[in-house]
């Protein structure tokens, strides 16, 4: 018993932790692929890959739930709402269960699957089905019992020969009997109110073979197998009969109040009372896309169908209605690869490569931005046939202008939302490898708004694309014995325009084009002191810093004017100290990206870590958001991006696209922006007070009306946080506050106020 609510109050704790900070996160998730369907009388529940929406079948009203209000990042692979009890219950392919409360959306993850004592490849939860308030739980290992009313599981059925492990596809209820599909081992029945169906002898093997799902439908008892061949029940001889075969396997069977869905991967398949089929759908039908199918269900005459990319489609029982679309708007894919923000915008794309920059298989993924108005996405078929699209930079000058790199064909140009232009070996300085692989990485914009490139596995491997449309081409032999093994990840100027360029086998290559100074910092105490010759990012910070991330950790170059003046430049390590131990800070660890904020904090993306935020020196962690302690989708980073002006932080993972608000915005060049919120602070506000539109290091000072100091600080970029208290000690009273603001040579002023009500 005290187990027990150890682990309730652990999930407790989770969840309150989970919505303290919720306010702060943002999500951005795909919902086109629809995993499970479920439904009551008048809502239907779509589950995607980690995300649900639901939609209301009366006011057409759709609502998402996603990781930033406490759903688990795994995969789902089920999902079933019972209208009796309000109740939503979501199975993931590693086990877990999520119930959601409808009555006051609380949401309750639960792991008795997960901690069971077996393999963690067969604990996939496959269906769940309701009967007298009881759940029967298909799972890859056996049946699971769950109580609606308790919250508790009950007992577990092993059902296979001998009590062993098998795969259950689906269960259901008929003539006082459970039957239980099975992947490989036939269907098996028992008697549903058999107190001991846990021991395997009361399981009695109706037919061999291999079945994918099993339903009640009316007074039939249908089921159909691997191959496609749909059977019904015969209680007279207790055994199945071929009734129909389909032209493809199925992949869902389920009944609604009227009719009997069966989808294979290209239709749907509707069936009366009589098993009579009434219509069928063909995804040849849709248009303006031939969708593979996943699953479908209906409402009263309304059909909704879940497709694998193109979200959910719903039309009518009829055979002259129309299709329409119901999938809540968010990016083409949850894997985001790249992103890009802009004051008012950002880009993803979702091309990628592996470990060791492998693209292949090559993807044929479209773009997407967001903005105010919404989601616009650019289709594959509008990017001149341009594959593994990988980076992307924005004109400084001109936000309409977008550049896209590809692991395949060079450089798309975007001009005003379309695709204009493709940069290849016939059209630019661009080189191939192959009449297949022309690879472009690493883009980044100069001051002076010229776009430089990294062009891999070829000698001339730094190029830019100046203003007037010209390009220019640069040598790295000079440092390298081999450039065309050579393959570069990503790359970033600093004050001085040296390029800093990742590299797989050289580490990091400085140059400048300034009298073409090339430099390479690499492994060996004698040749830069890295740990390890594959680098994968090098970002300068605001104090001349560069921080440099590999596969093996974390290096610094204390200053990056030394580039010029010494022969060898040399990283070397922050060491930290925790429960006194001096230890390396991010030792061993395999870096993807590190982005600098206004406040000079470093944003440090992992492949399988989740992301660390560390203060300007290094010397404190900040935070460690994780799939278990955030809405965090996943502890793969593949991309992070900085709105300068509003602070927010984007995270682009493997299965999502989040974003938290930060509170370090980039540095103004005056004080005439200095906005104060929230103003007033009213009793219910528990968090801090931003000041924001700040110069770099401003000195700020709070006093209330009668001029006591309860507060001073110096800015770091753009914003700085108050908690109200006066210098930590106790929270001030009620009242009108002043804060004086002054610029660090004390020539420009500003003086706002702040009411705090208690």
């Amino acid at each position: 018993m005290k187990k027990h609510c150890l682990f309730f109050f652990f999930l407790w704790a989770i969840q309150f932790s989970f919505s303290q900070n919720s306010a702060l996160w943002k999500g951005y998730f795909s919902y086109n692929e629809i995993k499970d369907l479920s439904q009551s009388s008048d809502k239907l529940f779509a589950a995607s890959e980690n995300a649900l929406f639901y939609k209301n079948s009366i006011s057409g009203e759709i609502s998402t739930t996603n990781t930033v209000d406490g759903l688990s990042a795994q995969t789902i692979s089920s999902i079933y709402h019972s209208p009796n009890f309000k109740k939503t219950l979501v199975g993931y392919e590693n086990g877990l269960m999520t119930v959601i409360n409808e009555k006051d959306n609380s949401i309750l993850n639960v792991v008795d699957i997960i901690n069971k004592a077996l393999p963690s490849n067969i604990k996939r939860i496959n269906h769940f089905m309701e009967h007298n308030g009881i759940v029967y739980i298909s799972c890859d290992f056996g049946i699971v019992q769950f109580n609606l009313s308790t919250l508790q599981f009950g007992d577990t059925y092993f059902i296979g020969d001998s009590g062993s492990q098998i795969s259950v596809t689906q269960t259901t209820v008929f003539n006082d009997k459970i039957y239980a599909s099975t992947l490989t081992n036939g269907i098996r029945s028992a008697e549903i109110s058999n107190p001991n169906l846990n021991d395997y002898n009361q399981w009695v093997l109706i037919v061999s073979g291999n079945w994918s799902s099993i339903e009640t439908f009316h007074s039939e008892l249908i089921a159909i197998d691997t191959s496609g061949y749909i059977h019904k029940y015969n209680s007279v001889s207790n055994s199945f009969a071929v009734y129909l075969q389909l032209p493809s396997k199925a992949v869902d069977m389920r009944k609604t109040d009227n009719y009997l869905l069966i989808t294979t991967a290209y239709s749907v398949f509707i069936y009366n009372k009589q098993v009579t089929l009434i219509r069928q759908i063909n995804s040849n039908q849709i248009t303006d896309f031939s969708p593979n199918f996943t699953c479908a269900t209906s409402i009263n005459d309304i059909v909704y169908i879940g497709t694998k990319q193109n979200g959910l489609i719903n039309t009518t029982i009829s055979e002259s209605s129309t299709f329409e679309n119901s999938t809540p708007s968010g990016p083409l894919r949850n894997s985001v690869f790249a992103l890009k923000t802009t004051p008012t915008s950002f880009w993803a794309v979702y091309g990628d490569y592996d470990s060791v920059y492998n693209p292949y298989p090559k993807d044929s993924y479209g773009i997407s931005k967001f903005n105010k108005a919404g989601w616009l996405h650019i289709p594959y078929e509008k990017v001149f046939g341009s594959k593994s699209l990988i980076s992307i930079a924005v004109d400084p000058n001109n936000e309409n202008k977008v550049y896209i790199g590809s692991l395949d064909s060079g450089l798309l140009k975007i001009e005003n939302d379309t695709p204009s232009f493709l940069y290849g070996k016939t059209n630019s300085s661009i080189e191939a490898i192959s009449d297949n692989d022309t690879w472009v990485n690493g883009l980044v914009f100069d001051k002076t708004g010229n776009l430089w490139i990294n062009n891999s596995l070829v000698e001339n491997g730094i190029k830019t694309l100046k203003t007037k449309e010209t390009w220019l081409s640069f040598s790295i032999k000079p440092i390298l014995s081999n450039p065309n093994k050579t393959i570069f990840g990503r790359m970033e100027i600093d004050k001085n325009e040296t390029k800093w360029v990742a590299t797989n086998k050289n580490g990091i290559i400085g140059f400048n084009e300034n009298g073409k100074v090339l430099k390479k910092i690499t492994v060996g105490s004698d040749a830069g002191n890295l740990p390890i010759d594959d680098a994968r990012v090098a970002t300068p910070d605001n104090n001349k810093q560069l921080w440099i991330g590999t596969t093996k950790g974390l290096r610094i170059l204390s200053n990056i004017d030394s580039f010029f003046s010494d022969e060898q430049l040399t990283a070397n390590p922050i060491i930290i100290v925790e429960e006194n131990l001096a230890q390396e800070l991010m030792y061993e660890q395999f870096i993807i990206d590190i982005v600098v904020d206004g406040a000079n904090n470093k944003w440090i993306g992992t492949a399988d870590s989740g992301v660390f935020l560390v203060s300007p020196d290094g010397q404190q962690t900040i935070h460690h958001f994780t799939i278990n302690n955030s809405p965090l989708p996943s502890n793969t980073i593949n991309d992070i991006d900085i709105n300068g002006e509003t602070g927010e932080v984007f995270f682009a993972t493997t299965k999502g696209l989040v974003s938290y608000k930060g509170t370090s915005t980039d540095a103004n060049e005056t004080l005439n922006n200095v906005y104060v919120y929230p103003n007033p602070v009213r009793p219910e506000y528990t968090g801090t007070v931003k000041i924001s539109g700040l110069i770099n290091k401003a000195t700020i000072k709070i006093a209330d009306i009668e001029g006591n100091l309860v507060y001073e600080t110096t800015s770091e970029g753009g914003t700085i946080e108050w908690d109200t208290t006066a210098f930590g000690k106790y929270k001030v009273a009620s009242g009108v506050y002043m804060i004086f603001i002054s610029a660090q040579d004390g020539i420009e002023t500003k003086v706002k106020k702040v009411m705090i009500i208690r």
